[in-house]
C-alpha cells in the first residue's frame, strides 16, 4: 500500500541526495522514527525513494522507547500497514533522567545525546551503515541562529557527516521547509506523535525557548523577506571563510 507524497517533497529529497550522496547502493540505513511529522515524511519518502532509486539499498526504522510505558501500537500498525520494516529500540532513558537531570534544570540537550547514542547502539545491531534523521531546513535556519545568538558560533544543521564511532548520518529532508511536512501529514491524515511522548513533560525542568524564540524572529523575518530561507540555503553552501575573524583562515 502506498501513500500520498507530493511532487516536490520527492524531487526536493531526489535533488539533495545527488547533491549530497546521502544514499548510495548498497547502504543499509537506519530511520530514526519518533512518529512526529517530519519523521513520518521521512520513512514515506524514503520507502518511494526505494522504489524509484536506480540502484538497491535497504532500511529499517527504528523507534527509541524511553522506557516509561509508551504506546506505539498505532505507529507499529501504521508501518505494518504501508509495508515498512520498523522496530522499538527499548532503552532506560527515563530512568537515566531521573538520575541525571537536576530539578528546573534544562533537558533537552540530556535527550538529544542520549536518543542519538541508542541509535546508534541500534544501527550496530541491525547492521546499518547510515543514520538517517529527519531535520528539515527550518530546524537548519533555527539551529543557525540559537547557536549565532546564544552561542557565538556560526554552527547549523550538515546535510551528512561522520559520527565518531564511524557511522554516517545522513539528513534527507535537509533543504525542505517544515510546512510541507505538515502538509504531508494533514493531507494523508496521519495521526502523529508530538510532545506527549517527551520524557520531559514528566520533570520539572525549564521548557526549552530557544527554538521557540529563533522560530518566531524566522517567521517575522520571512514576512519581510519572502526569500529568506532559500536565501539561508544558497548561504549555507556558500562561506567566505576568510572573511571573517579567525586568524588561522588568514590569506595573508
Amino acid at each position: 500500500m502506498q501513500i500520498k507524497l507530493s511532487k516536490k517533497i520527492m524531487s526536493n529529497l531526489g535533488r539533495t541526495n545527488a547533491e549530497f550522496n546521502l544514499i548510495e547502493e548498497g547502504d543499509k540505513i537506519l530511520v530514526g522514527l519518533s512518529g512526529g511529522k517530519d519523521s513520518l515524511t521521512m520513512v514515506h519518502a524514503m520507502k518511494e525513494q526505494q522504489r524509484r532509486a536506480p540502484f538497491k539499498f535497504e532500511f529499517i526504522a527504528v523507534t527509541i522507547s524511553y522506557g516509561m510505558g509508551e504506546n506505539y501500537d498505532e505507529l507499529i500498525a501504521h508501518c505494518r500497514k504501508y509495508d515498512i520494516p520498523h522496530a522499538v529500540h527499548e532503552t532506560n532513558v527515563y530512568d537515566l533522567a531521573e538520575e541525571k537531570i537536576r530539578k528546573n534544570s534544562s533537558f533537552c540537550s540530556f535527550f538529544s545525546r542520549m536518543r542519538r547514542g541508542y541509535l546508534y547502539s541500534a544501527a550496530e545491531k541491525y547492521g546499518c551503515n547510515k543514520v538517517a534523521l529527519g531535520h528539515h531546513m527550518d530546524d537548519a535556519a533555527e539551529s543557525f541562529f540559537m547557536n549565532f545568538i546564544y552561542n557565538g558560533q556560526m554552527r547549523s544543521l550538515a546535510p551528512k557527516y561522520r559520527a565518531g564511532n564511524g557511522l554516517i548520518v545522513i539528513r534527507p529532508l535537509i533543504q525542505m521547509r517544515e510546512r510541507q511536512l505538515i502538509a504531508f501529514a494533514l493531507e494523508n491524515e496521519i495521526k502523529t506523535i508530538g510532545d506527549e511522548a517527551c520524557p520531559a513533560m514528566r520533570f520539572d525542568v525549564k521548557m526549552p525557548h530557544a527554538r521557540a524564540s529563533a522560530k518566531v524572529m524566522l517567521a517575522k523575518m520571512e514576512k519581510e523577506f519572502p526569500t529568506l530561507f532559500t536565501s539561508l540555503n544558497a548561504a549555507f553552501k556558500n562561506i567566505s571563510v576568510d572573511s571573517f575573524f579567525d586568524k588561522e583562515k588568514f590569506s595573508v
